[in-house]
């Protein structure tokens, strides 16, 4: 059938972008269009079959757009019925999404206010929008749809999605996040996430006029970057890691070789001298899988200046830490975690998820050596996004780890839905400041000045 073919690449033709932003959420709703939409679309579907005889070109996109808005004036007249002009433009640009495109999903995805969708079954579909999740009144016509929906998503990259592999990770042409978990894991029917990044990677003072970072952090963690300093930015799901790994990441002079890892590549580094690993799942035999851990061990040999890991969630963190303590210094890669302390007892566990028989006292004194900064976000409950604290790893005392918190961010109130409180310095210097001497980077004045509500401990 022709809903199991990949679907073309809509991002490619800025024309039919337009038409499909302009949907509106009652027309993508199953019965808000008209009782005969999925009629006209099937009818429209079997006159591009019998064209086409069943060989698409997925290449020609306006071609196709043209051809699909044919069949539809056709089938209009065919069956006698009669809209509006608005209407019948509405349900157009509805057949097209369908078609070609992912259906009713596809006005969230064109709407840059809109940073996750979450679809729960065939008729619970949820968005996240500035942080807070709200129930939209779209549904599809039926898990068959859905599912057709999410085929469309995952084939073009040659993933796959059935009862022996119910679970895939993928991601959009325009690089949006997506998983998909169906049926038997999925209880209720198929469940899709796609997270969505911003066309224009954020910059630093992006995050600053968002109040993530303040100006005094945004300089630190700059200088942090130039100094080679091995940093682990840490947080819950969806608190914005991979996208402050971005903004720092574009702190990394120009004139090194960087290296990223990633379970699904997300990173949009605007370096020129950049080499990009994915990790490969297995295929339908179960073989050809390369974990994170290979790509990482891969990666020493590829003579990289940083290696950057987009997360590290198992064994590949015990690789991370030795290429840290062998001369690839200023390396950086995510963790969820609770907490900076968190983070490090996290790095302790997925180190002996690697299988090697270390002692812990070895292990932690790795991570002690291996790891300077611990930069933590968390999401408030008025859903932004902020870093909370930036904790310096000091070293050993004893069997234990020293942390020295530099920043931390103090909650004041709640006013009006919005979380009101300060980031602020606790007033100690890192103990590698010596490095910024060294390297002649300048700091602002005041970057460290103790400040009236931070509390150092």
């Amino acid at each position: 059938m022709f809903n199991n073919r990949p679907a073309l690449n809509h991002h490619t033709d800025e024309t039919l972008a337009e038409d499909l932003a302009s949907i509106t959420m009652s027309s993508a709703r199953a019965e808000g269009v008209n009782a005969d939409v999925y009629h006209i679309r099937d009818s429209v579907q079997r006159k591009l079959l019998a064209e086409t005889e069943g060989e698409m070109e997925l290449s020609h996109l306006p071609q196709m757009r043209q051809m699909i808005e044919t069949f539809f004036n056709q089938v209009l007249a065919e069956e006698n019925l009669l809209y509006t002009r608005n209407d019948r433009t509405q349900l157009l640009d509805w057949i097209l999404a369908d078609i070609l495109g992912y259906g009713p999903l596809e006005p969230f995805l064109q709407d840059d206010t809109i940073t996750e969708v979450m679809v729960n079954g065939h008729d619970n579909v949820y968005i996240e929008r500035r942080g807070l999740i709200e129930k939209t009144d779209v549904v599809f016509e039926n898990e068959a749809h859905l599912m057709r929906v999410i085929d469309r998503i995952v084939s073009p990259i040659g993933r796959r999605v059935d009862e022996s592999s119910p679970m895939v990770d993928a991601r959009l042409p325009n690089g949006y996040r997506v998983n998909a978990t169906i049926p038997p894991l999925a209880l209720d029917g198929p469940a899709l996430t796609i997270r969505k990044f911003a066309q224009s990677p954020y910059t630093a003072q992006d995050l600053v006029a968002n109040g993530t970072l303040t100006s005094n952090l945004s300089a630190f963690l700059n200088a942090c970057v130039e100094a080679r300093i091995n940093m682990i930015i840490s947080g819950g799901t969806g608190t914005g890691k991979t996208t402050l790994l971005n903004v720092v990441s574009a702190f990394i002079p120009g004139n090194e070789r960087i290296v990223t890892i990633e379970d699904t590549a997300e990173l949009q580094l605007k370096q020129e001298h950049i080499v990009r690993m994915e990790y490969r799942p297995p295929n339908v035999e179960g073989k050809g899988e390369v974990t994170i851990r290979r790509l990482v061990i891969n990666a020493l040999r590829m003579r990289p200046d940083r290696i950057i890991v987009g997360e590290a969630r198992g064994g590949e963190a015990l690789d991370m830490l030795q290429a840290m303590n062998t001369g690839h210094d200023g390396s950086l890669t995510t963790i969820h975690s609770n907490s900076p302390r968190d983070t490090l007892r996290r790095i302790e566990t997925m180190v002996l998820m690697a299988g090697m028989d270390l002692p812990l006292q070895a292990i932690r004194e790795q991570i002690a050596s291996a790891i300077d900064l611990v930069v933590h976000l968390d999401r408030m409950r008025d859903g932004t996004r902020k870093v909370v604290k930036v904790s310096e790893v000091q070293g050993m005392e004893g069997k234990s780890i020293v942390m020295q918190d530099l920043f931390i961010y103090k909650q004041t109130g709640f006013q009006s839905g919005r979380v009101i409180g300060s980031l602020k310095s606790t007033g100690l210097r890192p103990k590698f400041a010596d490095k910024f001497e060294v390297n002649n980077i300048e700091m602002p004045d005041g970057v460290f000045t103790l400040e009236e509500s931070a509390t150092p401990f």
